[in-house]
């Protein structure tokens, strides 16, 4: 495994997670300080600049470095590069999904909640 490669799908995978949480608490903390989450058309640009400013960086980390080795005339190493940090990102994803499907960070049913305000 080469470590570069494992290096990227991290970086990416980290990213993934600090925009979610951005999203999923941001209009949180908008409605605490505002009292409404304002819909206005900002919005959308600030949600298509970010597309734009997350395909930038998966393409710096997904790409960069197998074309610069490819372009060195390195393609071997450049597609194994390429192919490693794809593999390893998949992986990260694959346990991603587990633990979603699985339920280690779902809600606690309502069931459990009555039972543990009767205690």
């Amino acid at each position: 495994m080469n470590k570069q490669a494992l290096t990227n799908a991290v970086l990416a995978s980290l990213y993934i997670f600090l925009v979610v949480c951005a999203i999923f608490y941001g209009s949180e903390m908008v409605e605490q300080m505002v009292g409404v989450v304002p819909e206005t058309m900002l919005i959308p640009v600030a949600m298509l600049s970010l597309f734009v400013l997350s395909a930038a960086i998966m393409g710096y980390l997904f790409v960069y470095h197998p074309a610069a080795l490819y372009l060195e005339g390195k393609k071997t190493e450049a597609v194994r590069l390429f192919l490693s940090t794809t593999a390893i990102f998949a992986g990260i994803t694959m346990v991603i999904f587990a633990l979603v499907f699985f339920g280690a960070f779902s809600a606690p049913s309502e069931q459990a909640i009555e039972v543990g305000s009767r205690l």
